[in-house]
Formats: structure tokens, sequence, C-alpha cells
């Protein structure tokens, strides 16, 4: 018998070698990687789910969980049941060897999940608030954002500049990590954020209600030229990769931000604040 590898992040999961555990509805390769030769990101204890019956009760419950972990190696029916259930609830599902999960809990049983620092809203609860307050509607889409401190920064100005909700996507994104609550500042209790499957469907859903929706994008038209002042929504991309092609395309324009001197992009927070200022002065224009 050869030496087992261990995971690789930079191949897909276990190709040519055994499966953890059988998933007939979904090949193993969707499962997401994990990087384990980073060092483990800081959770608060009270967010962190070992072993199987108290995992099994929270996806019951239907409580927000960030991911769940899962040992490589053969697994058990009741271990592929709450497996199937993360899937069916859309919780992201990692792979990993013993040793990471050691490091969040001793008595485990192969599953480690991370629940969510704050309870998500619905796509329909955010899109009822500007209604509430009788004003136009001001949204954020946050397309591929993975760090946490740029979402809780982002998740901050949002407040600051009168935004009534954040959209983010459930997959390939950071969510509301105990993180990205605590880089808010508090500002996460002021408004709603709301995680959904498709960023390129939620656009379109907001179109359809009468909200015109920007791309932020270097190759765009320079926002002192648009009008913020209806019902708007911004798509944020990250650093690395911007606004995917496919949500892009199905936005009504793209907007950049003019600069001067050497660098041509900006962190994606700082983007995102500058944009979202752009709306508020527009809004609110000086008398």
């Amino acid at each position: 018998r050869g030496e087992r590898r261990s995971f690789d992040n930079n191949r897909k999961p276990y190709r040519g070698e055994r499966k953890p555990f059988e998933c007939p509805n979904k090949p193993l390769e969707a499962f997401d990687p994990v990087d384990l030769t980073h060092k483990q990101d800081a959770v608060d204890t009270e967010l962190i789910l070992s072993g199987r019956n108290p995992i099994r009760e929270a996806l019951k419950a239907q409580r927000d969980i960030e991911k769940l972990m899962v040992m490589e190696g053969d697994l058990s029916g009741s271990a592929r049941q709450i497996v199937s259930m993360a899937r069916e609830a859309g919780v992201k599902v990692q792979v990993v060897d013993k040793r990471h999960l050691d490091g969040y809990a001793k008595n485990h049983q192969g599953l480690v999940a991370i629940a969510s620092a704050y309870q998500y809203a619905t796509l329909d609860e955010v899109l009822a608030v500007p209604a509430k307050k009788k004003e136009q509607p001001f949204f954020i889409l946050l397309d591929k954002i993975t760090d946490p401190h740029n979402l809780g920064a982002i998740i901050r100005t949002a407040v600051c500049c009168g935004v009534h909700g954040v959209i983010i996507p459930r997959h390939r994104a950071v969510g509301l990590t105990s993180t990205v609550v605590k880089a808010s500042s508090g500002a996460i209790e002021y408004i709603k954020v709301a995680r959904v499957t498709n960023l390129s469907q939620t656009v379109l859903a907001l179109k359809k209600q009468g909200i015109w929706v920007y791309a932020a994008d270097m190759d765009g038209t320079d926002i002192r030229k648009a009008d913020f002042s209806g019902a708007v929504a911004l798509v944020i991309g990250s650093e690395g990769e911007g606004v995917s092609s496919n949500t892009k395309n199905q936005c009504d324009g793209v907007v950049a931000i003019p600069m001067a001197g050497a660098i041509d992009s900006l962190n994606a927070s700082v983007a995102a604040g500058i944009i979202m200022h752009s709306v508020y002065a527009d809004r609110h224009p000086v008398q």
C-alpha cells in the first residue's frame, strides 16, 4: 500500500483516490477545497458546532451555517445524512483531514460546522426596507468578496451612506463570520444582509422592480457622470477578479472611479466606499 497523500489545494480533491463518501447527485470535485497550509481563522468558540447530533439539530432548526467541514475517509450513514442535509440547505462543504478538525474540537466525530455570527435576512426582507422608510432603493451586491475585513468595512460604510441592504453570494465568498461582525464595528446591527445562490439572477430580479443596477469596473463610465438619484443597486467585485462577466452583462451600466497616479486599482472596501458616497452625494446635494 502506497503512502496516503494529504489534501492538495492545487488539484481537484481525491482525483484517482478513494472517495471519502458517496454523493451520487453531485461530483466530489464540486465540493470546495480547503488550503490546510494556511492558519485557521479565529472563530468564536460559541460558533463552533462539533459532533453529529449538534450539527444535525442545527440544520433541522435552519440555523445559518457558514460551512461544514468533513473529515476525509469513509463516513457512516448518519454522517452522510448530515452532509446531504447541509447540501440541501446550501451550506458549503469542505473535505479536510483529521488534524484540521482537531484544531477546532477534540470529539468532533469527523464533522465540524461553523455557524454564522449573525442572522441573515431573506432577499424579500431586504427589498422591503426602502418602502418602509419611504426612500428610493439603494442596495449593495458583493461579488466574490472573500476577505472578512473588507466585508465588515463595506457593511460599516453602507450604514453610513444610507444603504438599505447588502446582498452577498452563498458560495465562493465570505459570510457573516465573527471577524466580519467585529470589523463592522457594530454596523451589522443597523442593516440587513441577505445571502443568495445566484447573483446574476438577483440582478435581474432587482431590474424587474425598476432598480438601476451598476457594476463597478475600471473600464466603466466615470461615476461623476452617473445619475444615482433614483433607485440604485451597485455591484462591487473583489480586488483581484472584479465583477464576474456574467453578472456584469446583466447590469444596466458599468461605472468607474477616476484616479491619478501609477496605481490603477483600489481595495474593494475603499472602492465600495467611494461609490456609495457618490450615491449619497447625489441624493443629498448641498443646498
